[in-house]
Parts: C-alpha cells; structure tokens; sequence
C-alpha cells in the first residue's frame, strides 16, 4: 500500500512539472472567454484594468449607480443596464391620482460624483376614457429625485468613508 502511495506521489509530482518553454501571453484586448481572440474586448476592459477608483468594474460612478438603485427600488423595474448606467421602471400608479401613472428613466452620465452626473426623467400619463394617453414628462419631479439620489450618493460615500476609518 505504502509502495501505490508513494508512486501515485511522485506521478502527481513529475506531472506539475512543466516541460518545455512557457507560452508568452498575447498583448492586445482576446476575448472574455477564451482570450485566444485578437479582436472584442478583455476582462480588465471591463473592470478597469485594475485602476484604482470609487467604481472599479463599473463604467459609471458606482456611488450614483447605488444610490439610483435604492431610490427607484420601491417602484417595479423594468429595466436595468449596469454597463450603459440606465434603469427604467415599469408604469407606476401614484396613490393621490388615480387618473395618473408615471414612469421613470434614469441615467447615470459619469465616473465621478457630480451634479451632473445624474438624469432622471419622469414620464407621465393619464387616463382619459379608460385609456392611458401620453402626457410629456414631469421636469420638476425629475429634478427633486435627482436630488434624492445625490443626496444617497453623498451618504453612502460619507458611510464610506468612516469604515475605511
């Protein structure tokens, strides 16, 4: 029994060993998957290619896009690109109208926590002889929930900021 032990061991041991040269890796961007391809993009495109920043893997401001996330979750989502910075949320009936629902779109536009970084539009209808019908959109109310999400963002970057503490 000793002696199979043994020469399983060394089986195993020989088999790590690499014989021959190492295979250099290919420069240039290879495919996710099999990194064989010359053309598409790397994972480290994706992510960032290891910078060091609030929102390494994503292509926006993680702080925003978080904060985006948990202001719209109390509607239904219809929608959620992390790559692109976009959420739309499916038809929401407001409870004081009945006659009114909204919609939202929301844009996260930035890798840094801006002002500007941030777009929502809210995109109303009403209901005129049982059907839904286009009403524009609600600028106001768009701008107090960019606001919102800010003002999460800042939370969340100041929450942060005290665990790293």
């Amino acid at each position: 029994m000793r002696f199979i032990l043994t020469l399983s061991f060394l089986l195993f041991i020989s088999a790590c060993s690499g014989g021959g040269e190492p295979v250099p890796p290919q420069k240039g961007p290879g495919s996710i998957l099999t990194g064989k391809s010359e053309k598409g993009i790397s994972l480290s495109d994706i992510t960032g290619g290891g910078e060091h920043d609030s929102s390494a893997g994503l292509p926006v401001n993680a702080l925003l896009w978080r904060a985006a996330l948990d202001i719209t979750s109390v509607l239904p989502l219809d929608d959620i690109d992390t790559f692109g910075g976009t959420i739309v949320t499916e038809w929401y009936q407001l409870n004081e109208r009945a006659d009114e629902r909204i919609k939202l779109a929301v844009f996260v536009l930035d890798k840094e926590l801006r002002s500007d970084g941030i777009r929502v539009v809210v995109y109303l209808q009403k209901k005129q002889q049982g059907n839904w019908l286009d009403n524009g959109t609600d600028n106001e109310m768009g701008l107090r929930l960019e606001e919102l999400i800010l003002t999460r963002a800042r939370e969340l970057r100041g929450a942060t900021v005290q665990e790293t503490q």
